[in-house]
């Protein structure tokens, strides 16, 4: 895999430059193909919806600014897209934008003896997401979270 300080830097890098734009970074993959780094970039609006032509103009502007702060040795192929309908959720931020939408979570630890729950996201703060469960309110820790996504 790639260098996770080179990967860090990519993170803090196109975040502010998303920022400035309007959007967000919703996740950095990273991969190789062969002996090229590929860098594919998930970009949403904090609201939600982004079009093809906005994820060609970023694209051309991360990779000009790629070029001009020369981070990545070699080759390297860069994609932005939008990260879909089942957007991976992860940060308080994202849970808060999904209240009242039903959503699915994978845990680490189990919470009330199950680590994998389906609900309806109440509230989310930086500490935890509650979901409705058959008329149940249930609390899980963020730091439990392996992976959420909305259920479409």
């Amino acid at each position: 895999m790639a260098n996770e300080g080179l990967i860090e830097q990519l993170n803090d890098l196109f975040s502010g430059f998303l920022e400035n734009k309007g959007l967000e970074l919703v996740e950095l993959l990273h991969q190789y193909g062969g002996p090229k780094l590929i860098l594919t970039v998930l970009a949403d609006r904090p609201q939600g919806g982004i079009t093809l032509a906005e994820c060609a103009r970023v694209c051309k502007g991360l990779k000009e600014l790629l070029e001009e702060k020369n981070l990545i040795p070699g080759d390297y192929i860069l994609e932005v897209a939008s990260p879909g309908l089942d957007r991976p959720l992860k940060s308080d931020k994202d849970f808060s934008r999904a209240v009242n939408k039903e959503a699915v979570f994978f845990l680490n630890d189990p919470v009330n003896g199950k680590i994998q729950w389906q609900g309806i996201i109440q509230q989310a703060d930086e500490n935890s997401v509650s979901i409705q469960v058959a008329g149940e309110a249930i609390g899980i820790p963020l730091i439990k979270i392996n992976k959420a996504r909305l259920v479409i």
